[in-house]
């Protein structure tokens, strides 16, 4: 089987007035890829390309990692990659490219910033009374769900921001709130993302997807955007680092951001394969373009260590 791991902050330090920026250090990310080589070995995003191209079903008798990031973040450049080089291991870097091209912030990292400034209960108490809109029981099941590794309050602000507010309303929010926490936004961008030449080597080692051109839950959005998020993404990244984009790691990567309407419409953008954040492990390739992914703190060496043996019979089978 394959088993697709995800990181995204990876940094030596995660010192802020409220937990709002989890992530892993170097140490720690180094020790996780040392625990997980006992278990089996590694592969790059060509060739699950190359096998996904041939419906090569995954061996059931090994385990292969494929490593991937998310978001384009220069600390994964600066302290995740040379550790991968040290030891041989590829990864896949998905990125958006509105940080890029338009040089703005996802609007998801700008959240991160301001949470870790002001407390989850009374962000999520602000931003509920200011809309009149708040989580059902049903709904705060699910973020707990979606957000295991976070306490109710941060969940269910998560869930409020990512899937019942409407991005105009969430980017009101951050127009009003980031100012006032951080006068020097050109330096945090600059610290912040990858630059150009960053990503052309990432793209000249075989490293580098799409992760849309904005950070949103495509799924929640018409085809037609859907179909431009890809690619105004893909076709910036071709033309930067001259290379060809086929795999997207989608945002969020829920149920509700990675719905069929939205592997259709990757297909058709040319691209070969996609990533959800699914919790399971790839033993068919029946649905490239909805690939799971597990968050690294599940695995060996991670946080909780949910599945620490590693057993095929252990591993959830995807629900797609």
């Amino acid at each position: 089987m394959i088993l697709a791991v995800n990181y995204h902050y990876i940094r030596k330090d995660f010192n802020n007035p409220y937990p709002a920026i989890f992530g892993v250090k170097p140490t720690e990310f180094r020790n996780q890829l040392e625990i997980l080589s006992r278990f089996g070995s590694f592969i790059s995003q060509e060739e699950l390309r190359i096998r996904i191209r041939n419906n090569e079903k995954p061996s059931s008798n090994k385990i292969e990692f494929l490593i991937t990031f998310d978001d384009g973040l220069k600390e994964q450049y600066d302290e995740g990659l040379p550790i991968l080089n040290e030891m041989g291991i590829p990864a896949v870097f998905y990125v958006n490219t509105i940080n890029f091209e338009n040089h703005e912030f996802s609007l998801v990292h700008q959240i991160h910033l301001l949470r870790s400034q002001i407390p989850s209960a009374k962000l999520y108490s602000d931003l509920s009374g200011s809309y009149n809109i708040f989580l059902s029981e049903t709904e705060k099941t699910e973020a707990a769900n979606h957000y295991r590794y976070d306490d109710a309050e941060t969940a269910e602000l998560k869930y409020l921001l990512n899937f019942k507010l409407s991005l105009s309303q969430q980017e009101e929010i951050i127009q009003q709130q980031f100012p006032l926490y951080f006068d020097q936004p050109e330096q945090i961008h600059h610290n912040l993302y990858m630059s150009k030449s960053q990503l052309k080597t990432l793209a000249d080692s075989g490293y580098l997807g799409t992760h849309s051109h904005k950070h949103i839950p495509l799924g929640l959005y018409s085809v037609e955007e859907i179909r431009k998020q890809i690619l105004d993404s893909k076709n910036y990244l071709e033309s930067l680092c001259n290379t060809e984009i086929y795999s997207i790691g989608y945002p969020y990567g829920s149920k509700e951001a990675c719905t069929d309407v939205v592997s259709d419409v990757a297909a058709e953008t040319g691209l070969e394969f996609g990533f959800t954040t699914e919790r399971a492990g790839i033993f068919n390739f029946n649905k490239p373009f909805l690939l799971p992914r597990f968050n690294c703190n599940d695995l060996p060496g991670g946080k909780s260590n949910t599945y620490s043996d590693l057993k095929a019979s252990e591993i959830p089978v995807s629900y797609r």
